[in-house]
């Protein structure tokens, strides 16, 4: 089933010199979890805001979005608020309330939800991320791997279809935004969720992702599983700038196989990397 069907979007910010989004054509399956990467100002935000009703930019838009098979401007708008989840950059940026249930509950209470709905909705979400002891804490006390995982918490409580990810762990240090990309992967294969993730730090997401989408000015350069996208970015010719930001076993093997060809299939962890290096140089 498709969750996203993407046909020829282009953007332009009113003040914009050139498109945002140039002519992007993509589809997003239900359970498939797609990392979506480019350098800066490459139009990552703003195809996934375009997928966000509520935080669509304003400008000039050409082509169409369909969201499960409907016009995505005739969507049911409510129905579309709750059912796909927006985690930002800046974790300070979704809090909104003073005490971390009171942040869980907040999105089922403008749901409409009944009293016993929310509480069981918060209390099996809350053991789910074993976040249970933090209820009485305030959010702006927490750290920021903390408010983080809250927000994705609050979002996921009201069961979303698809969750959108703006660079998520880009405010994060190394050990809470391994922690964070752990908890995507067990979203995605514990409860089948999908995701959309616009990542730089690509070597935690890569062994979790199902497809990798590489964007240059607006575009979709690259749409390929993640053992298939370093080489069609190594196919371009001279080196693309994108490969200095693929996982370290990525860029080894690819480096390697400039000089000589191998049959093995391209290593994604540092695992994969030991293994595939041991048995062709040893």
């Amino acid at each position: 089933m498709e969750i996203f069907r993407i046909e020829n979007l282009s953007f332009s910010y009113p003040a914009g010199s050139k498109p945002a989004l140039d002519n992007v054509s993509l589809c997003i399956r239900s359970g498939e979890m797609a990392v979506l990467c480019g350098r800066s100002g490459c139009g990552k935000t703003t195809l996934l805001r375009m997928l966000k009703r509520q935080l669509a930019p304003h400008g000039k838009k050409s082509g169409r979005i369909l969201y499960c098979g409907t016009e995505f401007s005739a969507a049911d708008e409510r129905g579309a608020a709750c059912e796909i989840g927006f985690v930002m950059q800046n974790p300070e940026n979704q809090t909104v309330t003073d005490k971390v249930w009171h942040e869980l509950a907040f999105g089922l209470e403008n749901m409409g939800l009944s009293t016993p709905v929310i509480r069981r909705r918060v209390g099996e979400m809350a053991s789910f991320f074993g976040i249970q002891d933090w209820f009485p804490k305030e959010p702006a006390l927490l750290s920021g791997g903390q408010k983080q995982l809250l927000n994705l918490a609050s979002i996921m409580v009201m069961q979303p279809k698809v969750l959108l990810l703006d660079e998520p762990t880009s405010q994060l240090d190394p050990i809470a935004a391994a922690d964070f990309i752990a908890t995507l992967k067990k979203l995605n294969q514990e409860l089948g969720l999908t995701i959309l993730l616009a990542e730089h730090r690509l070597e935690e997401v890569f062994p979790a992702a199902d497809r990798v989408i590489v964007m240059e000015e607006g575009r979709i350069l690259i749409d390929a599983p993640p053992r298939e996208a370093g080489a069609q970015l190594q196919a371009l010719g001279q080196p693309h700038p994108m490969m200095r930001a693929l996982p370290s076993a990525v860029r080894i093997y690819h480096g390697l196989s400039a000089e000589q060809h191998f049959t093995a299939p391209c290593p994604l962890t540092v695992k994969e990397g030991r293994a595939f290096l041991s048995a062709h140089f040893t």
